[in-house]
């Protein structure tokens, strides 16, 4: 009898144990990201939402489900250099798991911040110069990502394409924002060796503000620039619309290291795959919510670089784009 009695005991306790045994393992541990960005809001002005969109859509085919197993918490700064390090020590004290950060001023305000949450930076440059990382290949502490492009040496590479456009062009001028970060002069300096390594005279003017821009296009014509470099920096993003029309009021064939010019009407640019950067950072961050160690994890240069053609402000310029470009390019806007 007292045999029954304990079967029967045991196996309405295992009737009521199973289904909470299975409720919890199918509950998931929601691991919450902090998303720090120099950039603006998706649906403000001046936003460009491809390259997060591409962030979130490798998580989700990486098994990362906002409002399931993770949930994002977005911080802009909206252009201003200022606001990065209280968005980042807001975002340490919600107690995030880690730090997605983009571009290089968000990483280092993020590593200010904090030197135990993981960080994953996103559009990197010159990481070991500016201090944030020891090596590429051993980050060490709390930071790793993927870096913003090959080397300085993609400056080159931009004024030889502008020459490619427009032969005859022997003066380029260039602006530059010199609040843009702190790898700017390692970023200067590249462009300067590239101008005289291709024999070009360069004219460098620099804007802090917005309000400048229109100057500084005038500086640049007055001097005879036959071509126009804008060397990418949050001001430039978030205004690209504005100087776009400064550059085609004056004629000026321009480039840029971000696509987001093209879009906005420049005529061409040259560099990272945005898009390619974002995903692969979004690896980074799968990697470690699965236990790897950011320090270990070497910072990535991007795989792909892109061109990217305007060809209907090459018509409007006169210009006419040789064929072994069209057919190099990534991404042709007719």
């Amino acid at each position: 009898m007292i045999a029954r009695t304990s079967l029967t005991f045991v196996l309405a306790l295992s009737l009521f144990v199973a289904p909470l045994a299975a409720e919890a393992q199918s509950a998931e541990k929601v691991f919450r990201i902090g998303y720090l960005s120099i950039g603006t809001a998706p649906g403000t002005p001046g936003s460009y939402t491809r390259p997060l969109e591409g962030f979130r859509q490798q998580l989700r085919e990486l098994g990362w489900v906002e409002g399931r197993n993770i949930a994002i918490e977005y911080r802009f700064a909206d252009g201003r250099f200022d606001r990065l390090p209280g968005l980042a020590e807001e975002l340490v004290r919600l107690k995030v798991d880690l730090i997605t950060a983009a571009p290089t001023p968000a990483a280092l305000a993020a590593k200010k911040a904090t030197s135990t949450i993981p960080i994953v930076g996103l559009s990197l440059t010159e990481p070991v110069a500016v201090g944030l990382v020891p090596s590429l290949a051993r980050p060490g502490g709390n930071v790793t990502g993927v870096s913003y492009a090959f080397g300085t040496d993609i400056f080159g590479k931009q004024l030889e394409l502008l020459r490619d456009v427009v032969p005859k062009v022997r003066r380029v001028g260039v602006i530059a924002a010199p609040d843009s970060g702190p790898a700017y002069p390692h970023v200067l300096d590249a462009v300067k060796t590239a101008g005289r390594s291709l024999g070009l005279e360069l004219h460098l003017v620099e804007v802090r503000e917005a309000s400048e821009f229109e100057g500084a296009v005038a500086a640049i014509v007055k001097e005879r620039a036959g071509a126009l470099l804008v060397i990418g920096a949050p001001l430039f993003f978030l205004h690209r619309t504005r100087l776009v029309d400064l550059a085609m009021k004056h004629r000026l064939p321009s480039m840029s290291t971000q696509e987001q010019w093209v879009d906005a009407g420049g005529l061409m640019s040259y560099g990272p795959n945005f898009v390619d950067v974002y995903r692969r950072g979004a690896v980074y961050v799968d990697r470690i919510l699965k236990g790897a160690k950011p320090g270990d994890l070497p910072i990535e240069q991007p795989t792909s670089l892109a061109l990217v053609l305007n060809l209907k402000t090459a018509k409007r310029l006169g210009l006419t784009i040789p064929p072994g470009l069209r057919e190099r390019a990534s991404q042709v806007i007719e």
